[in-house]
């Protein structure tokens, strides 16, 4: 088969003995790994061998359908399953199966069942205050924000409905580390699974931390209306560590695969090599586009939810500035700079991670000396580089918008907008004082 044939058709897996051709959609055998594996990695292109517990971070035996990227961000995905997220089995390792029918999905059910039966309690409790009101306009915008701050309860039936994507996403990238490990000879090493583990614990935390702040320092305190906001708040933003934990694997993937590229090219062969790594990269971009794709309904719901609460408790504090910064005030602080910085970083995360993927791949590419190359090396390298422009690798939730700092722009720029439109309402409507000076001047009038 000539290797110079359209890479995104299909990709070629060298080995010892043959060149064999699969194609992008097609998962790689993994029994045909065990020869090369049993004996040690087959390091073609001179990479320092990586043991398989180094790569996992665990002391565990190796597995040939290894799970490296499930695997470091494994105590995220526990903590969201607990708060009824991701009803996925694994029946084996590297194996990440979707069923309505499932013990998972029962769980699921029924923690969500009595959350929501919660949920319904406290908005009654909410409504019920928000209509006793008869305080200033931007005291009742305030006290709308705690009914705001129950929706990410939403949040657990979107995710079920997109499970199975996710499902089929951990799928992929265990496709991509059997055909990573064919191509360079080690596995896939990714450390964070330390950072992960310390995401997991310290979110839920700062969280619920963050939730009794708010309603000590701004309403009554009461433990049992506080404890559905801390699980809300808790769900809200470990979406948010699944997010950025999923960023990272594909901007730490595409250095690793940016950095062997290169080395690769200084050892035998370039003109398979760069055809082998063009399609891993191609796989590669599909895992990105495939990342937004997967939760696009969810974050789409996530971005809007944070857009319409910064807007809400920013108000709240600029409300008050003629008044000076009271107690009041810490609630809303806390809940503007926490959704602030979890807006900021889905959108960061996101950039970095289309950034690395393709631009930062594409100067590799482009500081290549070819000099030395054969044509054959060259044509390949000219086709990665089309292949590069050809296929895009930017997150893009399901085809609303891309995340990137674009957005983050875009959304702060919109709030800007609302916020001069509710400061100038307040500015027209007369507050009480105003009432009863103007009272009296229409009776002294008529006297």
């Amino acid at each position: 088969m000539n290797v110079n044939q359209d890479p995104i058709q299909y990709i070629n897996l060298n080995s010892d003995s043959n060149v064999r051709t699969v194609f992008l959609d097609v998962k790689p055998i993994y029994h045909d790994e065990n020869r090369v594996l049993t004996n040690g990695f087959n390091n073609r292109v001179g990479f320092p061998p990586t043991s398989p517990k180094r790569a996992f971070g665990l002391e565990s035996e190796f597995n040939t359908r290894s799970d490296i990227v499930y695997g470091t961000t494994k105590p995220i995905y526990n903590v969201l399953r607990m708060l009824g997220v991701f009803p996925f089995s694994r029946p084996s390792p590297g194996v990440t199966l979707f069923a309505c029918a499932s013990p998972a999905m029962a769980y699921c059910g029924v923690f969500f069942m009595a959350l929501m039966s919660y949920v319904i309690y406290i908005t009654i409790l909410r409504i019920d205050i928000v209509r006793t009101l008869e305080g200033r306009f931007e005291e009742a915008v305030i006290a709308y924000l705690f009914i705001v701050n129950i929706l990410p309860v939403l949040i657990i039936p979107l995710m079920w409905y997109e499970t199975r994507k996710v499902s089929s996403l951990l799928n992929q990238w265990v496709d991509f580390e059997a055909i990573y490990r064919k191509t360079a000879g080690r596995e896939l090493e990714l450390s964070f699974r330390t950072k992960a583990l310390l995401i997991a614990i310290l979110l839920p935390v700062l969280s619920c931390l963050a939730v009794i702040i708010t309603h000590v320092t701004m309403v009554e305190f009461q433990l049992i209306h506080v404890i559905p906001y801390c699980i809300l708040d808790t769900l809200t933003y470990m979406m948010g560590g699944y997010w950025y934990m999923t960023c990272e694997s594909l901007s730490i993937t595409a250095n690793i695969l940016a950095e062997d590229f290169q080395r690769a090219l200084r050892h035998v062969g370039p003109a398979v090599m760069v055809s082998e790594y063009r399609s891993l990269w191609l796989r590669l971009s599909k895992l990105a586009r495939e990342t937004g794709s997967s939760t696009c309904y969810t974050f789409t719901f996530l971005c809007l939810y944070l857009f319409f609460i910064i807007t809400l408790s920013i108000y709240g504090l600029m409300s008050q500035i003629s008044e000076g910064f009271g107690i009041k005030d810490i609630g809303l602080a806390v809940t503007a700079f926490c959704s602030v910085g979890l807006l900021f970083f889905i959108c960061d995360e996101a950039h970095y991670a289309s950034f690395n993927v393709r631009t930062k791949f594409q100067k590799k590419l482009l500081m290549a000396e070819l000099s030395w190359m054969n044509s054959d090396a060259q044509t390949e390298i000219s086709m990665f580089l089309r292949a590069t422009e050809m296929n895009p690798s930017s997150i893009n939730l399901g085809g609303f918008f891309d995340v990137n700092r674009n957005l983050f722009k875009s959304l702060l720029a919109t709030m800007v907008t609302y916020l001069v439109v509710l400061l100038q309402f307040q500015i027209s409507i007369p507050d009480d004082s105003s009432m009863i000076v103007m009272h009296n001047m229409t009776l002294s009038y008529r006297e």
